[in-house]
């Protein structure tokens, strides 16, 4: 069985580091329930490129993913190395916006949970009402619904609303989107965001009046998520290290295929 790899910075890593580290993320998504059939994405930047992003091959499920069937493409939509399989063009759309406005970002993350199309359709959107939403306070950001994502046009104005420092994202009426200095950092910011959709539609749900947050420990609560102290490792700049380490440990137990294959 191969060993757990050690998240490292971007610019460390190879393209087989970023290739094995996105396709755990995918099957961890499945693993979690946060998948849509063979909809939806995650991709990664290329180590040393800025034109050039890894995504999954259209038609596979992501419990099936695996480090040598993604496809790499560039920002005009060009498949890089041969592949036997194409890419979802609203998949395209979405993830070649991103990665041509924010370079910070090394992996893009979109899902179609229940919970999150539920927030992203409520007037109000995502609320200050649980702990996970609170590392999102003040710091997501909504993009309009203009139907599935084909228009090349529309990637002008997602990457408007995006801004240069958001990590989070609601699409009305559409899904959830977070951006990650590392493809760990994308997905466990989902994992949090999607517990906070899911929490607040419970809230919502039991008929009772929503508590929610004082704006001052609102703030004060995602600055102590931003400062990642409290999963750090020791010595470790990572502050997602502790929890990926986990989350791919579950990821090597027995199974058909590896995500390292």
């Amino acid at each position: 069985m191969s060993t757990v790899s050690t998240p490292t910075a971007p610019e460390g890593q190879s393209e087989q580091q970023v290739r094995q580290d996105l396709a755990a993320a995918y099957r961890l998504i499945a693993h979690f329930g946060l998948d849509d059939s063979i909809y939806t994405h995650i991709s990664a930047r290329v180590p040393g490129t800025q034109d050039q992003f890894l995504i999954n091959p259209y038609g596979l499920l992501f419990r099936d993913i695996t480090a040598s069937s993604l496809v790499k493409i560039d920002l005009e939509g060009r498949i890089i190395e041969p592949s036997p399989y194409d890419v979802n063009p609203a998949g395209f759309t979405i993830h070649s916006a991103v990665h041509s406005a924010r370079h910070d970002a090394q992996c893009v993350l979109h899902t179609h949970t229940v919970a999150g199309v539920a927030v992203s359709s409520l007037q109000d959107g995502l609320q200050p009402c649980n702990q996970w939403a609170l590392q999102f306070y003040n710091r997501v950001v909504y993009h309009e619904f203009e139907g599935i994502a084909l228009d090349l046009d529309e990637r002008e104005r997602l990457i408007a609303d995006l801004g240069p420092t958001a990590r989070a994202m609601i699409l009305r009426n559409h899904g959830l989107m977070t951006l990650g200095r590392t493809v760990s950092e994308a997905l466990i910011l989902m994992l949090n965001l999607d517990r906070a959709c899911r929490v607040q539609l419970a809230i919502q749900g039991s008929g009772q009046p929503v508590r929610l947050v004082s704006p001052e420990v609102c703030e004060r609560t995602a600055r102590q998520y931003e400062s990642g102290d409290s999963n750090r490792l020791p010595g470790q700049a990572d502050p997602n290290q502790r929890e990926w380490l986990g989350l791919l440990k579950h990821l090597e137990r027995p199974a058909p295929s590896s995500f390292r294959d």
